[in-house]
């Protein structure tokens, strides 16, 4: 069962320490077997990320929590935050992900899918849906989307509407707890919850084609909560930024190593 704890209190001075000496890392550096950090960015530690995608420069950023769930606009290179607006107090925001103008940030458990301007982040619209939402991201042509369970729903990118689903598997396993995704070459790449992995995906089949841990790049004095989740691609290179739920920083990185699954 996927529980969330809301996140009280003062960040540890540990924190503020690792944040300042990450900020100022650029280094290309080996972060483990799998992974090559490139940057180290800032990440704004309020931000309890449930989304991230990089288009044209910007890099949008879903937030979650009832009462503090945002959608933002931030500087990729310095991690300000550009532009922000808040979710109604009752709404857990979600994955989201861009099409063309358009913004869909999908909810936790309220059953809403958010339709929103591309430019001013302001709703346009909403659309109900069954079940849960965790992640969200965007093939070119139709919308993916994960509820916690082994499955991926199709939709379509303008009504939202289900068009079909794949089960994802690895070894003929099911894969649970799919979050935070990302559309990218062919492949869906996913953080599974509560662990270090990321994993790819194979749409057509379901099948988990590579795994990658970033355990590495956990930051220290990190809560239960704050696990990683966040995949951006960055486009025209084979690089990534990714993060985690209130982590001090992004991490530019490229993938190495890769373990064929």
């Amino acid at each position: 069962m996927k529980t969330r704890a809301t996140l009280h209190g003062v960040r540890s001075l540990v924190w503020l320490l690792a944040l300042a000496l990450t900020a100022a890392c650029t280094a290309e550096q080996p972060a483990s077997p799998q992974v090559t950090l490139l940057e180290t960015i800032p990440h704004d530690t309020s931000a309890f990320t449930q989304g991230l995608e990089l288009v044209d420069g910007v890099l949008y950023e879903g937030t979650g929590l009832e009462g503090e769930s945002t959608m933002r606009a931030v500087d990729p290179k310095t991690g300000q935050v550009r532009k922000k607006v808040d979710l109604p107090r009752e709404l857990f925001g979600e994955g989201i992900t861009v099409v063309g103008p358009r913004i869909w940030q999908i909810t936790w458990r309220n059953g809403v899918a958010i339709e929103r301007d591309r430019t001013t982040l302001a709703e346009t619209r909403r659309v109900q849906y069954e079940g849960e939402g965790w992640g969200l991201c965007h093939d070119g042509s139709r919308l993916i989307m994960s509820d916690g369970s082994a499955k991926l729903a199709f939709r379509d990118a303008a009504t939202f509407q289900e068009t079909g689903s794949v089960q994802v598997t690895r070894d003929g396993k099911p894969v649970t707890e799919l979050n935070e995704l990302e559309c990218v070459n062919n492949a869906v790449w996913a953080n599974v919850w509560q662990t270090d992995d990321i994993v790819r995906i194979d749409p057509k089949t379901g099948n988990v084609t590579a795994t990658f841990n970033l355990a590495a790049l956990r930051p220290q004095a990190t809560g239960k909560e704050d696990v990683l989740n966040g995949i951006a691609a960055i486009p025209g290179t084979d690089e990534f930024l990714v993060t985690g739920k209130n982590w001090p920083s992004i991490f530019r990185v490229r993938f190495t190593g890769v373990r064929q699954d």
